[in-house]
């Protein structure tokens, strides 16, 4: 990596690479935060809001949050705030910095571990430029993409070096405990701590061992399991990952725990209807990567009246040409090493989020291809390079025809940041490009309600809650938007149904006191005081804070006295 670096011509690369995800990108700087998920990492979150602290840092690592355990990603937030308060201009930017670095790196690691220049440099391009890379870029609260990205690829360079320069410490190299593999250890670990996913990197490593590496073909030699390394060459990089292994395996436990304890489940298909989604995300994913249409920032599970819906003929589909692919790519390992690799990288970087353990309530999310589809471009790049022309024109046809789908690639990634300005305006464009996405749907329609846009915001409303009647969050928005339009008597029922689903679905605290609090108002409004009092008293049992609470139970104690005859009650 540092002789790659050093020449001038990768030097040139490097630069074109960060002016052009600059120039794609740059406009993030005028854009705002996203009422989906931003909120959650950044803008209400009151250690982030003080920036980088002694307690922010405590708070970091003492436990999970946001259903994820990546301190350093909340540190890097905290830090963001420290430099630029809450703009979001400079918070976006980072990212893009972030990404512009993992462009250049990506080229790095390639043209180091291959020796080939162009083909890595080819990569690269399509890495940085790829419409694909907009939600991690554009999306503030996706800093944990591009933060682990980061560190996956520094942990990544460093193996490359350390296999390239072996040293000394025989003994302690096979168990990858040598200084260099304790280097790719450290790295490994901070890009754990900015994001789980991270954990198939040892898998990664072993792809590279056994291309462009070759590691897989020489014989050991020395020590004492000397003669199981020459019978079976992949014995000692397969030793070496052992740690790397252990802490993906601990790692991978932190986070079920993380998410099992402080994520509740949007959507709960059984375990064929995952297995035969995640064939079906597989295969979308590739499609998504060769013809980048109809992209969205969340694509929902298919549903039929608020259960999940997904089709068993397109996912035995979707399996086949799964299987037929790997059969090839492995018919063709000798021959075309990079096939399998690539083809490996791409199924298994993919496997923590192809939703066999679900986690929200989408279906599939272009941020989990920020790394992943990697994979398959270093496969369609190097069986380009394989079988290129060796005719000067047609030479140059053909890396004429590569500029050009850069350039569409990377028009499109600019036209779809543009969508990202601000939460209306990404809401809107998604509800377009999707069907029945009940999730989004309810974001735009309390979006439109927050910009006093109510009419807009109650057909949004109604529509989510016909899709997916089980939502409660739809239910509660809607009675919330009706009673802004003192339209209390329509409001009652959505708002009932809300509390009905959010008990039964175990929510407490402020889910609960929010619905009580507003169908107080509500019955209080349509003069039905007695009831309105026992919300109101609720909401004020569960937080006895609640703003506007104690005014509206003292009001509605003062008109029902009124109507009763009897003298009000001064003290709610």
């Amino acid at each position: 990596m540092a002789g790659a670096l050093r020449t001038p011509r990768f030097l040139l690369l490097a630069a074109a690479l960060v002016v052009a995800v600059f120039a794609i990108y740059g406009q993030v700087y005028d854009h705002q935060f996203i009422a989906y998920d931003d909120d959650s990492y950044i803008y209400t979150v009151s250690e982030v809001q003080d920036g980088l602290t002694l307690h922010g840092l405590r708070w970091a690592f003492d436990g999970a949050h946001a259903g994820n355990y990546h301190p350093l990603t909340w540190l890097s937030h905290m830090l963001d705030v420290s430099l630029f308060g809450l703009r979001p201009g400079g918070h976006h930017v980072m990212n893009v910095a972030f990404h512009a670095a993992n462009a250049v790196l990506l080229a790095g690691v390639l043209i180091s571990a291959t020796g080939a220049f162009r083909p890595g440099a080819a990569v690269a391009a399509l890495f940085a430029l790829h419409p694909l890379r907009v939600e991690s870029v554009a999306w503030a609260s996706e800093r944990k993409d591009v933060l682990s990205t980061l560190f996956g690829l520094l942990a990544l360079a460093a193996y490359v070096r350390a296999v390239r320069r072996p040293g000394i410490g025989r003994t302690l190299a096979d168990f990858g405990l040598a200084p260099r593999h304790l280097a790719v250890l450290g790295l490994f670990f901070l890009g754990l701590l900015a994001k789980p996913m991270l954990v198939t990197l040892p898998f990664a490593l072993l792809l590279l061992d056994f291309w462009p590496l070759g590691r897989f073909r020489a014989a050991g030699t020395g020590g004492a399991t000397a003669t199981a390394f020459r019978e079976r060459p992949w014995v000692r990089p397969a030793l070496e990952k052992l740690p790397l292994l252990l802490l993906s395996a601990a790692w991978s436990l932190l986070t079920v725990w993380a998410q099992t304890t402080d994520v509740l489940p949007i959507v709960k298909p059984a375990f064929l209807t995952r297995l035969g989604n995640a064939a079906l995300s597989y295969v979308k994913y590739l499609g998504s990567f060769v013809w980048p249409a109809q992209l969205a920032f969340l694509y929902p599970y298919p549903t039929e009246g608020g259960a999940v819906a997904v089709s068993p003929a397109a996912s035995i589909v979707a399996a086949a040409i799964l299987v037929a692919i790997t059969a090839v790519v492995i018919v063709y390992a000798k021959r075309r090493p990079f096939l399998p690799m690539g083809w490996f990288w791409y199924a298994g970087m993919l496997v923590p989020v192809i939703g066999l353990v679900q986690v929200g309530g989408q279906e599939r999310s272009d941020r989990y291809t920020y790394l992943t589809t990697t994979g398959i471009a270093i496969a369609f790049v190097w069986l380009a390079a394989a079988n290129w022309p060796r005719r000067a024109g047609l030479r140059r046809a053909l890396g004429a025809g590569f500029l050009l789908v850069l350039a569409l690639l990377g028009t499109v990634a600019w036209t779809y940041t543009g969508y990202w300005r601000d939460s209306l305006r990404l809401f809107a464009y998604t509800v377009d490009r999707t069907r029945d996405n009940y999730l989004v749907l309810n974001n735009y329609g309390t979006a439109l309600m927050q910009a006093n846009r109510i009419d807009e915001a109650i057909k949004w409303l109604r529509e989510t809650a016909r899709v997916n009647p089980e939502h409660c969050n739809a239910h509660y928005n809607l009675g919330v938007a009706l009673v802004k339009q003192d339209r209390f008597t329509e409001a009652v029922i959505p708002l009932l149904r809300s509390l009905k689903c959010y008990e039964d679905e175990g929510r407490v605290g402020i889910y609960i006191a929010d619905t009580h609090y507003n169908l107080g108002v509500a019955l209080s409004g349509m003069g039905k005081y007695a009831e309105a009092e026992s919300h109101l008293r609720a909401a004020l049992a569960i937080a006895p804070r609640y703003p506007g609470a104690s005014a509206a139970l003292g009001e509605t104690l003062r008109r029902k006295a009124l109507t009763s005859g009897a003298p009000a009650a001064t003290r709610p």
